[in-house]
This record gives C-alpha cells, structure tokens and sequence, in this order.
C-alpha cells in the first residue's frame, strides 16, 4: 500500500525545487517535482530534475539533489535544505596534472592537486611570498624524492580554491627546493567530497 507523505524543499545554487512525496512501495517512490506530472522512481534512479531516490524504507525515503542528501519521513513538515555547499572546478592541464588557483590568507597562489600529500605543501620561497613567519612553526623531517629534506609544520588561517575556502589548514612549509610548487594536500582535500568525470575535477564542501 503506498504510504502519503509530506514535501520537500530542497534549496539549490539556482533556487529551490519542490519535491511533493505522494506514495512509496518497496524500493520506489512515487513523487511530483515543482507540480510536474507523477513520476515513479526507482532506488538508484534520478529524474529529469536531478533528484536521485537514494533509499526507500516504510516511514519515508532519502533523495539527494546536487550532492545534497535529505530524508522525509510520514508525517513530516516541508522541509527547506540549507544553501547549495560551495564548490570548485578544476581541469587538468595538458600533462593530466590538476592545478588550481587559489588563495592562502587572501594572497593568491597556484596549487597542483595532490590527494597523496598528507599536508598542504609550501616550497620556502612561497611562503616567504606570502608573509608567513614559517620558522615559528614546529620543525619536522620530510621524505622527498630527492631524500629526507627539513620542514615546518604551521597552521594557516584560511585556504580558498574557487567558491570554497576552509579555514584552520594545517600545511608543511619545505626548505629549499625539495618541493618546486605548492601542493593542494589531504588537510585540505579531506574536507571535501571529490568527483572527477574526464578531465573536470569537482570539489564540493563537506564541512
């Protein structure tokens, strides 16, 4: 038997849309979309909006809509998602490599995306570029390609790559010339859900 729930409305970059729940049976859900016509969807399966049925349970279902996930259960009040989570684009240069630009405290800066850095990275002579007292910081031993290289382990106060900027980033400033460009590491990167389609690298804010 098909159980009548409320609706939801999910808020997107471009405004919000409407999703009314009519019915759910076993793994799909029966659903009207900015006062479009029923549409039946299956777990898995997204509309022509966008909205993805996600999970389907007795007292309500999970859709995600622009990589934004709610439930609505029987009975439920619309319900109204918070602004779309900020996002960054990023293409792969010629050579496959994923460089960004950005910013570290408002300084603008050019970073190569690098999911095995632990740290965001800094060469000595960007850091220096960006005004950081980085010898404050608490030294540190770095194994690079070239052998084992002295570092700085500092916190900077905001990182920003396109729309996203997340602050308190811990960051490793290298000596010398160990590390030639600026690394957009995993104390950055952990922050964000990343999906690669071809050549486009998307972050979006998790937290």
């Amino acid at each position: 038997m098909a159980a009548i729930v409320a609706g939801l409305l999910v808020a997107s970059g471009a405004g919000a849309i409407d999703v009314n729940v009519v019915g759910l049976f076993p793994n799909k859900a029966v659903v009207q979309i900015d006062g479009g016509a029923l549409q039946t969807l299956a777990v898995g399966q997204k509309s022509r909006e966008g909205v993805a049925l996600i999970m389907v349970e007795r007292d309500g279902a999970t859709f995600e809509f622009e990589g934004k996930r709610m439930r609505l259960g029987l009975g439920q009040a619309r319900m109204k998602s918070s602004a779309a989570a900020a996002s960054a684009m990023i293409t792969a240069d010629e050579r496959g490599h994923f460089v960004a630009l950005g910013a570290i405290n408002d300084i603008a800066i050019r970073f190569a995306v690098d999911t095995g850095a632990t740290f965001v990275s800094l060469p000595s002579n960007e850091a220096r570029r960006l005004g950081l007292d980085y010898r404050k910081g608490k030294p540190a031993l770095m194994q690079t390609a070239n052998g084992v290289a002295p570092a700085y382990r500092i916190k900077l106060d905001t990182v920003r790559v396109g729309d996203v900027t997340v602050n308190g980033v811990d960051a490793i400033v290298m000596e010398g010339d160990s590390t030639p460009v600026a690394l957009l590491g995993m104390s950055f990167l952990n922050r964000m859900d990343i999906r690669r389609e071809g050549e486009i690298m998307t972050l979006t804010k998790r937290y």
